[in-house]
């Protein structure tokens, strides 16, 4: 599984009430032909993404068919989900990345 591409978005909380900041990422995914995932209609990942302080995780992600966005039902591997992890710590947004809220 490659990772390829990405669009990042923060999740609003109008009224404050959870802790950190949620970020939702549509990953670009490319995998073999021969995976199980492959699909030629495209392949994204949903993923949303917790960003607290010093503490960071996927709160949820799923597999969509790019071309018809169809949620696919398949999980990430542990090795994948801490690559995903990896990729979205490394692109978060540049306010976040600097310690500074977003606005």
């Amino acid at each position: 599984m490659d990772i390829t591409g990405h669009t990042v978005e923060l999740l609003e909380d109008p009224f404050n009430l959870l802790s950190g900041s949620r970020y939702e990422y549509f990953l670009t995914i490319e995998v073999d032909e021969e995976d199980e995932l492959y699909t030629e209609k495209g392949l994204l990942l949903k993923v949303i993404f917790l960003v607290d302080g010093s503490e960071s995780r996927i709160l949820q992600n799923y597999f969509i068919e790019q071309e018809t966005e169809k949620v696919l039902d398949f999980e990430l591997e542990e090795d994948e989900e801490e690559a995903v992890k990896e990729y979205c710590l490394n692109h978060l947004p540049e306010d976040e990345n600097n310690g500074d809220e977003l606005n």
